[in-house]
């Protein structure tokens, strides 16, 4: 029986490291391909590569309009983060210390953006501007983009402060700390990683973003729409691969220290 349980147990085990091995290529052989012909010295993605080169890198910064692109997306981006920052910071704080009647289902709305496509958010946001005559700029990019950012903010938060003990605040207060003082000196020290990795977080989730940016943008360029608007030419196939590949560069790079925040952090802090 107890042989049979080990062998039940060591081909359980071997098939999640299968399924895990299959999906992880799934995921990032095609970003490897991609990766890969961001340095095809030819313009035609064709195989075997005839060269290498690194002029598409240096083309596309030179591009005025994809500097442009770049330059707002990024904008866009760090703006969505703050704001994500202390909405879903104040959110979280509000509901992980409070009882009240339509807490669960407040705490549901927070959530709920995020579960959404991308495609609803935009089109709902999209009615809202022009329903009231709100110009399409950066903010209305913005307040598109923060509205799944705070999720992220949110979520890690909350996280962090049911996994802290309550009486760490309570002992704060019964040695006559006052409000600010408790947050100062307890509250903020338990919770900066995790503000800190879920800002970071919503400025990944942000930058690369398509669906909510195309409904909010009006005319403006911003990243996301310039390579889509890049790829459906044809032209630019080479910059559009140099670009995302920039794009997910930048992208992991906030993720990565988010993870290791957030990994490297118990629940005191």
């Amino acid at each position: 029986c107890s042989g049979g349980r080990l062998m039940e147990t060591r081909a359980t085990r071997v098939g999640l490291w299968a399924w895990a091995t299959l999906i992880f290529l799934f995921l990032w052989i095609p970003i490897a391909i991609m990766a890969l012909y961001a340095f095809n010295s030819s313009n035609i993605q064709s195989w075997p590569i005839p060269g290498f080169t690194t002029k598409w890198f240096s083309e596309a910064w030179n591009d005025e309009e994809v500097r442009d692109a770049l330059w707002l997306s990024f904008r866009a981006g760090l703006l969505a983060a703050l704001v994500a920052l202390v909405l879903g910071s104040l959110a979280a704080f509000g509901l992980a210390r409070t009882r009240f009647f339509g807490r669960d289902a407040v705490s549901f709305i927070f959530v709920l953006p995020i579960a959404l496509p991308g495609i609803i958010t935009g089109l709902a946001l999209n009615s809202f501007f022009v329903i009231w005559g709100v110009s399409f700029s950066l903010w209305t990019i913005v307040i598109g983009h923060a509205t799944f950012c705070v999720v992220v903010v949110y979520n890690n938060v909350l996280a962090r402060l049911r996994r802290t003990s309550g009486s760490f605040f309570e002992a704060s207060a019964d040695l006559g700390a006052t409000g600010f003082q408790t947050f100062r000196y307890v509250t903020f020290p338990v919770v900066r990683t995790a503000i800190v990795a879920g800002a970071l977080l919503a400025f990944a989730l942000s930058w690369d973003e398509i669906v909510v940016t195309y409904f909010t943008a009006g005319a403006q360029n911003t990243l996301p729409l310039l390579l889509f608007g890049f790829i459906r030419q044809g032209q630019n196939l080479p910059i559009v691969n140099a670009i995302a590949l920039v794009v997910i560069v930048v992208s992991a790079i906030p993720v990565w220290i988010a993870q290791r925040l957030t990994s490297g952090s118990s629940g005191s802090g």
